[in-house]
């Protein structure tokens, strides 16, 4: 009983984070304080969480697959800027 309470409040502490997340970043973009594709960027894992569930169909499948997939961007990401710094392009 307990578990499932402390859960709850948790994913309703996060959830009440994530919206107050949305409406600075939507605040921000609104005054230009912060730059459009700045603040969208951050709907990708989202978007690739989306897109992995309708594909594998549960949760569970659907975060593994969006950690490996950032994980994998992120490597190439590194190789990239490094290939780049090394070579001086």
């Amino acid at each position: 009983m307990i578990d499932n309470l402390a859960i709850g409040l948790v994913l309703g502490l996060i959830g009440i984070g994530v919206i107050g997340i949305l409406v600075s970043g939507i605040k921000n973009v609104v005054s230009g304080k912060s730059d459009l594709k700045r603040v969208a960027i951050m709907g990708v894992p989202v978007a690739i969480f989306a897109i992995s569930y309708a594909m594998l169909g549960t949760a569970d499948q659907a975060g593994v697959a969006t950690m490996l997939f950032m994980v994998g961007v992120m490597l190439v990401g590194i190789a990239i800027t490094g290939t780049r710094g090394t070579f001086k392009f």
